[in-house]
Order: C-alpha cells, then sequence, then structure tokens
C-alpha cells in the first residue's frame, strides 16, 4: 500500500468521525459506510487506493484483527453468569450452532455443483458465526429487554471462537480429501492446531492473568496500560501456539476466557482499551472488504450461490435457531427475532481471508465468493432492518406483561463501538 492510499483512508476514517454523532440515530451503520467506502476507493471505482490480495498490510490487518476479536470477545463473557441465568444463548450455541452447521451443509451438497461433504462443510462453518456489531442497534437500544439484547450479545461473542476450531478441521479434512497422499498430514496437522492451540492458551492465560493481578494489586502497573498488557498476553498466546505447531488464534480465544474469568475486576480498562483499538481495526476491515473482495463479486455470481447466500441468512440461521429456542418458555416473536439478528461479519470475513485463502482446497474460488456475498447482503439487511425491528419487537413485548423475555439477567460488555453506546445514551 502507498502513501496515497494511506492518505486517503486516513481521511475517510477523520471524515466519518465527524459526521458519526449524526449518524447514531439513523439505519446507517459503520459497516455499511467503510465496506461502501472501500469499494469507492477500490480499483474497480475511483482507482484511488492500491489494496490488493497479495498486499501484506490486508494478510497482517486481518491476523492481529482477529486475534484482538476473539481475546477481547471471550474476555468479556463471564462464565458463572453464563451457567446462572444465560440459558438462552446456551441453547444457541450448543443447539443451533451446530444444527446451523449441519443445514449449511445440507444446503450446500444440494444447491452447489462439485462441492464435495467437507467441502460443504467448511462453506458452512465460516458461515456460521454471528456478529452483533452488524445490527448495534438491537444490542444497545433499552428498549428491547436486557435478556434478548444479552443473548445477541453472548451468542456472538463466543461462537466465533467455538465455530474456528470446526473450520479448521473441515479445512484439514478438505485438504486431506483433496491431497489423497499427505491425508494422514492434513488430519495430523488439524489435531496438532486444534488440540496445542488450547493447551497453550489456557496456559498463557492464566499465567497473565495472576501477573497482571499481582502487579495491578501492588501498583506496579499503571492502569493506563493495563488495556495494552491484555492485549500483549492475546499476542504471546497466538505467537506461543503458532511455534509450537498449534493453532494462535484458537489460543488467543481460550486466553482471553481465562483472563476475563480470572481477573474481573481488571476487565473494564480491557474493554475500554478495546472500545477504541478495536473499532478501529473492524472499520478498516470493513474497509478492506469493500476494496478488496466485494469488487469480486463483479465478475459474475451464479443464481446457486445467490440462492445460497440468502438461505444462509434466512432458513439456515432460523429454523436451527428456532429448534434450540423450544421449550425456553419465550413466544414466537422473540424467536422470531433471536433468529433473524445472527448477522455475518467480521469472523466469516477473517476466517475466509486466513483460513481459505492459506488452504490449498478446491473450489476455495466459489467458497470465497459465496462468503463475501452473504456478508455483503448481511451488512446491508440486518443494518437497514435492526432499528425498526428493535422498535417493533419493544412495543410487542410491552404487550407481554410479565413473561420469560423480561426475566432479569446479569449484563456483560458488548462489542459495539462508540456509535451505538451513544445511541443507548440518546433514546430516553
Amino acid at each position: 500500500m502507498n502513501t496515497e492510499s494511506f492518505l486517503v483512508i486516513a481521511v475517510g476514517l477523520v471524515a466519518f468521525a465527524m459526521i458519526s454523532g449524526k449518524l447514531r440515530d439513523t439505519i446507517i451503520t459503520p459497516p455499511m459506510i467503510f465496506a461502501a467506502f472501500g469499494l469507492v476507493i477500490s480499483g474497480a471505482v475511483l482507482g484511488v487506493a492500491d489494496v490488493d490480495f497479495d498486499n501484506g498490510f490486508v494478510h497482517t490487518l486481518a491476523e492481529i484483527t482477529l486475534v484482538f476479536v476473539l481475546f477481547t470477545d471471550a474476555a468479556r463473557i463471564d462464565l458463572k453468569s453464563l451457567r446462572r441465568d444465560h440459558n438462552l444463548p446456551v441453547r444457541l450455541l450448543v443447539g443451533g450452532l451446530p444444527l446451523t452447521i449441519v443445514a449449511g451443509t445440507l444446503a450446500g451438497l444440494l444447491l452447489l455443483p462439485g462441492f464435495t461433504l467437507w467441502q460443504a462443510a467448511l462453506l458452512a462453518a465460516v458461515l456460521a458465526p454471528t456478529d452483533a456489531a452488524l445490527g448495534q442497534a438491537v444490542v444497545s437500544s433499552p428498549r428491547v429487554p436486557v435478556r434478548i439484547r444479552q443473548t445477541i450479545n453472548v451468542e456472538s461473542g463466543l461462537n466465533d471462537g467455538i465455530a474456528l476450531p470446526v473450520v479448521l478441521l473441515f479445512a484439514s479434512l478438505a485438504n486431506a480429501e483433496h491431497d489423497t497422499v499427505d491425508a494422514g498430514f492434513w488430519i495430523r496437522f488439524g489435531a496438532m492446531q486444534i488440540i496445542l492451540g488450547p493447551v497453550v492458551g489456557i496456559i498463557v492465560g492464566w499465567v497473565g492473568a495472576r501477573a497482571a493481578e499481582r502487579a495491578a494489586g501492588n501498583g506496579w502497573m499503571s492502569p493506563a496500560l493495563q488495556g495494552p498488557a491484555a492485549l500483549g498476553i492475546a499476542l504471546i498466546a497466538f505467537a506461543a501456539a503458532e511455534t509450537i505447531g498449534g493453532n494462535g488464534f484458537i489460543s488467543a480465544f481460550i486466553a482471553g476466557l481465562v483472563l476475563g474469568n480470572t481477573v474481573r475486576g481488571h476487565c473494564a480498562v480491557l474493554f475500554e482499551f478495546a472500545e477504541s483499538e478495536g473499532q478501529l481495526l473492524t472499520l478498516l476491515t470493513f474497509l478492506v472488504f469493500g476494496a478488496v473482495l466485494l469488487p469480486t463479486l463483479a465478475s459474475g455470481v451464479d443464481w446457486r450461490i445467490i440462492v445460497y447466500a440468502l438461505l444462509s441468512l434466512t432458513l439456515i440461521r432460523m429454523v436451527p435457531s428456532a429448534l434450540a429456542l423450544f421449550g425456553t418458555g419465550v413466544r414466537w416473536p422473540t424467536t422470531l427475532f433471536l433468529s433473524w439478528f445472527g448477522p455475518r461479519g467480521l469472523a466469516s470475513i477473517l476466517f475466509a481471508l486466513l483460513v481459505i485463502e492459506e488452504a490449498q482446497i478446491p473450489l476455495r474460488d466459489e467458497i470465497l465468493q459465496i462468503t463475501i456475498l452473504t456478508v455483503a447482503l448481511s451488512i446491508l439487511a440486518h443494518g437497514l432492518t435492526a432499528a425498526p425491528a428493535s422498535r417493533w419487537y419493544a412495543g410487542i413485548v410491552r404487550r407481554m406483561g410479565d413473561c420469560e423475555e423480561a426475566k432479569p439477567v446479569s449484563e456483560m460488555p458488548s462489542r459495539f463501538g462508540p456509535m451505538a453506546a451513544d445511541r443507548e445514551r440518546s433514546v430516553d
């Protein structure tokens, strides 16, 4: 990336910051703006920015962002509270997520010519994680009951880390299916990635948490540096796992989970740090999505790919979610609301960039194309419907009176950025 490209992107960031307050009460979301901005400055439109797949900046940004997102998403989840009073997201994670992958796999085998079982399963797993930030008005709206907001928030915080080992496993099996000579190598490689990553994450997360807790308690560590120190622990977990043959991203996720549940009292600083730095990385990733990935759709999209993308955002997500929520006592509008707000965003983009692009899997271009189209449709559809659907659902809940939806639950920090926080403060 050249200096002119950096200049254009920097100007775009500043311009967005200048008008962000005016946009906070609208249906226009930051992912929409930055994906569109990336497309406009790309070679497909104005050609004022030099960003492409071969650019080292793209892969470095993707790696750092994925480590950051996995670590901070895990760190903000209180496992004791999750077990105590968050049965809805647990249902969606334990039942809905696997069923979504199964449904996506079957749809891929039926719709997409040439896809084998493991290629279809890989595509389904890449598209399984949700990103609450794409429908941030839902997560931040005080009109929506806390229990429902937290269900979307917690599900989004954990399903990317849970889906990642599955993505890696299916990628290894797809490679083994293709490369029959070295099939054993790919199976061993996948097993090493999935086993060693969590082990390193547990060790680094626990040691790092104890060291940070003691340093903060003794006054050795400045409060201003607690956030950067926690993210340094994430990078240590990533690098240590990669060094010994494990998966660094899984390691970062597990390290965040361990650290967040070991030193809960100090996590507020981490979240404050993540709110600004994480927002910047997220926005840049959506910009790269618009500049690098969206233009690839111009070469033509088969009708089967369009149908699969639409199914991924509707039936493939909504039917498994409805089945997972059956018997919880929530009413059908709640099931519909929770099932619809499973946006595909950051995790799917990063999984596609870092896993599919590095694997020698047949039809990987088709897998990437479907992922791009699904995320693009999700950015638009979930962004546009978040605020209106929140108002619609809030009105229904008010008429329900005393119901399961209104049951009080503990709140966990959300990853939705300053604009959403501003929106929450602006609503009466």
